[in-house]
């Protein structure tokens, strides 16, 4: 039992750090937003001069992205994009170096929290499941310091598991759905034993994140983050079940068509540079930007489209609905700014997603969902203007609820989870809509999962990372193949005896990265596997032609250097003392200074021939 506590309690205090590290980043990207925000005052402030405003209007976001993106480049370029795919691949035992370093978290937070506040529709869930997981990874290095069963590898799995629900938790405040989608998104088979860490940590985070607002005063009370009030004595009616079908199924077909964008390879700055010029110049309010509610900003969007008044019928003042009145135009419908606007912020979200800066694009698509969910409910208002007549009672339909339907199908349909709709009714407050929204999530995922794989999974297969798909339901046939149908027979092998020759000859035969190490051709028991370069190296290191001559070179050398004592024997030896003999007749006594000379130059040459010997500097054992 003394074991058991002195586990339980740094666990506890592992998971509670993770939530606060998450909350106080979240609480300065709050802080540092609402810094950023400050262009649309400016926006403001230059009313009468439509030039300065639009300069303003461009200029701000486009020196924020351009920063972004320049610094993700330079510090870490592993922090571009969303990063639940490659959490999803490093969480299934494949190595991502530089992923889930400082670095990277440094990159992620500074370039995150300048992308969002530059307006663009791009989305913070991807990126804070990324920050989280970094802070889980960086906490387990610390603490295996104090306990080593942080140093296992199931350990380490499990806290990234849990460094996704606090990202999701802390993101929207909803820790249920936050460990939820977690485990949907990034896992495929999920131990049961990280279900209370989960809702631990996540629960943790979401409520400091609460708090801290409180204490910011920027809210009265902990509350929903996009807090509705529907009506709970009467809040749909049967009847218009068929509808959120509609929203359910077209949602789905709307993910197939999120999917069909190109990933464009542009420079990073001119690319990310030009989208933003653009969708600045669209959404600018007094040009094209009046006929789509391009002022509003993706919450303000989002707390709009689950209002519940019915804009098409309101007739009084449009500003008294605050922020909603950016909807209501006097020459445009309503249904044409809504339908506008999920148009155009379809294809510019596609488009602002792929971006080289951390981003994401669950926010953007719950904002699209929101939207087509609210036209279907205006259209639904519109053809029912008097309500729906139940028991003597006419009740009214509420767009609001259809928005928050629509936002749970569409997200359900592009991440293939089902959790989203718990994320919608921790976002509202209310489960007042939850049997048409489970309906709608539903019949969003069949049919998306039939057209089309995840938006992770897409991301992972455009990026060639190394992950082994799900097969979905419609991939019965698969179910019958067997390895020996689709495996190769003749593998090429590297044995633990093979020659130099045989692998030069396996090298130029197969083009394979990695090849297989077995003990022997008869045995073939696997011993392991060994790289394509490693094998290139070790046959240049010993039987390329440079290596032959250097060793020529050397061997010279040290012929050249080694002393000889004429027994051969010793390293400290001294050259012989020649006996110089001369083939012809020398009369010794007409010996002159010339005759010296030559015999000096006859005793050089014999002593360069010793040296040039192959058996010069051998010992006598050596040369027997």
């Amino acid at each position: 039992m003394k074991h058991a506590c002195v586990y339980f309690t740094p666990s506890l205090s592992f998971w509670q750090g993770i939530s606060a590290c998450m909350c106080a980043r979240e609480r300065l990207k709050k802080e540092t937003l609402s810094e950023f925000a400050s262009y649309k005052w400016m926006y403001r402030e230059l009313h009468p001069n439509v030039p300065l405003q639009y300069l303003v209007w461009v200029a701000y976001p486009l020196v924020l992205i351009l920063f972004a993106a320049i610094f993700c480049h330079l510090v870490s370029p592993q922090a571009v994009g969303s990063g639940i795919p490659e959490l999803k691949t490093i969480m299934r035992g494949v190595v991502l170096k530089e992923y889930l370093t400082l670095q990277a978290f440094v990159a992620k937070v500074v370039g995150l929290t300048a992308g969002l506040g530059s307006g663009m529709p791009v989305g913070k869930e991807g990126p804070f499941v990324h920050i989280a997981s970094i802070c889980a990874a960086v906490l387990s290095k610390f603490m295996s310091i104090f306990c080593g069963v942080y140093e296992q590898p199931y350990y380490y799995t499990d806290v990234l598991t849990v460094g996704c629900a606090v990202g999701v938790g802390c993101c929207f405040g909803t820790p249920l759905g936050g460990v939820l989608f977690s485990i949907e998104v990034t896992s495929t088979y999920f131990a049961v034993r990280n279900y209370w860490r989960g809702f631990f940590a996540a629960t943790f985070s979401a409520f400091i994140f609460r708090v801290l607002a409180v204490w910011n005063k920027d809210a009265v009370t902990i509350t929903a983050l996009f807090r509705t009030n529907f009506r709970m004595d009467f809040p749909f009616d049967l009847q218009e079940l068929p509808a959120f079908a509609v929203i359910g199924t077209f949602t789905g077909i709307n993910m197939r068509l999120h999917f069909n964008r190109l990933f464009f390879l542009f420079s990073f700055l001119i690319y990310p540079g030009f989208i933003t010029f653009l969708i600045a110049s669209l959404t600018f309010p007094p040009g094209f930007g009046q006929f789509m509610a391009g002022e509003l900003m993706p919450r303000e969007a989002i707390s709009s489209l689950f209002d519940n008044y019915t804009w098409a019928k309101y007739t009084g003042d449009p500003q008294i609905l605050g922020k909603s009145a950016a909807w209501i135009h006097p020459k445009v419908s309503v249904f044409i700014i809504i339908l506008l606007f999920f148009l155009m912020k379809f294809w510019m979200s596609v488009i602002a997603t792929t971006m080289p800066i951390p981003c994401g694009g669950f926010m953007p698509v719950f904002v699209l969902g929101a939207a087509f969910g609210r036209l279907i409910g205006e259209i639904m208002a519109s053809l029912f203007p008097e309500g729906i007549l139940f028991d003597g009672i006419v009740y009214k339909i509420l767009p609001g609820g259809y928005a928050v339907i629509g936002a749970a199908a569409l997200t359900g349909a592009v991440s293939h989870t089902v959790s989203t709709a718990v994320i919608c009714f921790e976002l509202t407050g209310q489960i007042s809509h939850i049997l048409p929204m489970m309906v709608a999530v539903i019949l969003a995922n069949m049919v998306a999962q039939s057209l089309q794989p995840s938006l992770y999974d897409s991301i992972i297969q455009v990026k060639k990372l190394p992950y082994l798909p799900d097969l979905g339901w419609n991939h019965i046939s698969k179910y019958n193949i067997f390895v020996e149908d689709i495996m190769v027979q003749d593998v090429k092998f590297v044995s633990s005896n093979c020659k130099y020759r045989d692998l030069q000859t396996l090298l130029q035969s197969t083009t394979v990265k990695t090849l297989p190490l077995v003990d022997s051709p008869e045995t073939m028991i696997l011993l392991g596997s060994v790289e394509r370069s490693d094998l290139q190296a070790l046959l240049q290191r010993h039987i390329s032609p440079e290596r032959r001559r250097c060793l020529k070179r050397q061997m010279q050398q040290k012929l050249a250097e080694a002393p000889y004592d004429g027994h051969s024997k010793g390293s400290g030896a001294m050259l012989p003392k020649l006996k110089h003999e001369s083939f012809v007749y020398v009369d010794e006594d007409d010996d002159t200074d010339e005759k010296a000379e030559v015999r000096e130059k006859k005793r050089d040459c014999i002593i360069d021939c010793l040296r040039s010997s192959k058996t010069f500097g051998k010992t006598e054992k050596e040369m027997t």
